[in-house]
């Protein structure tokens, strides 16, 4: 009878844990909540800790709007992201014999638009809405192909990761895509998990009240994904002289 008893109270406390589970999200080995009462642009301007630069990004490219008041999902990437992209700018510009950015603005917005569209795609997609992908299993596990809010084509897709143990003879047992979810961001076709194509999400399914925003991880990832492509555009359209 004392087993029996103690049997209902574990299994009561199991789905009293996985009821709270389903109203959280998982964030670097903890649970947190994953609504914000604001829009998307109001979390980003919360958090000027990791996304100062992004805002001013955002704005500059013309997408306020968009992020306070349509339905949307948003792949932010944190500024530390953004300062690579702009060093390698900056690098390109002291070698050409050019005076460096000094300031965001100095960057013509079409090149800012054209590269914050590609984080922005039209509704709301959790993590559990999006395809496996399977990086070594392409043709099983593919992701999907999205166009974003101004129509370019990346590639989206959720790694299900494996689950390593030993047994107690120190033999090493998996259990395939039986670990934690990490969704990956690409421009279309990068495959590969270079770190310059690609964008690993550090924390999935923040929702804002107008849709979701998922954080890249930015030691992985270069805003724009291509440092190159950014260059050239931002160099081809021409760099506005400071105005101070």
């Amino acid at each position: 009878m004392k087993n029996y008893l103690n049997y209902i109270a574990a299994l009561a406390f199991f789905l009293m844990l996985l009821a709270s589970c389903k109203k959280e999200y998982y964030q670097d080995g903890g649970t947190h909540n994953p609504n914000f009462d604001g829009t998307a642009m109001d979390f980003l301007e919360s958090r000027k800790d990791l996304f100062d630069t992004l805002t001013q990004i955002v704005k500059l490219a013309g997408f306020e709007n968009v992020l306070r008041n349509e339905e949307i999902t948003f792949f932010a990437a944190p500024d530390p992201a953004i300062g690579k992209t702009l060093r390698g700018l900056n690098r390109f510009l002291y070698l050409s014999g050019q005076d460096t950015v000094k300031e965001l603005d100095q960057i013509d917005p079409v090149v800012w638009r054209f590269f914050v569209s590609k984080y922005i795609l039209k509704g709301k997609s959790v993590l559990k809405d999006f395809p496996q992908l399977d990086t070594t299993n392409m043709q099983a596990f593919p992701g999907q192909g999205y166009y974003t809010y101004d129509n370019e084509p990346m590639h989206i897709g959720v790694i299900f990761n494996d689950i390593k143990t030993k047994n107690a003879d120190g033999v090493e047992q998996i259990v395939k895509y039986a670990g934690y979810r990490q969704l990956y961001f690409s421009d279309f076709g990068g495959f590969s998990i270079s770190g310059l194509t690609v964008g690993p999400v550090a924390t999935s399914d923040i929702q804002p009240t107008n849709g979701v925003v998922h954080v890249l991880q930015y030691s992985k990832h270069n805003f724009g994904f291509n440092s190159e492509d950014f260059i050239l555009r931002a160099y081809n359209r021409g760099i506005k002289p400071p105005k101070n």
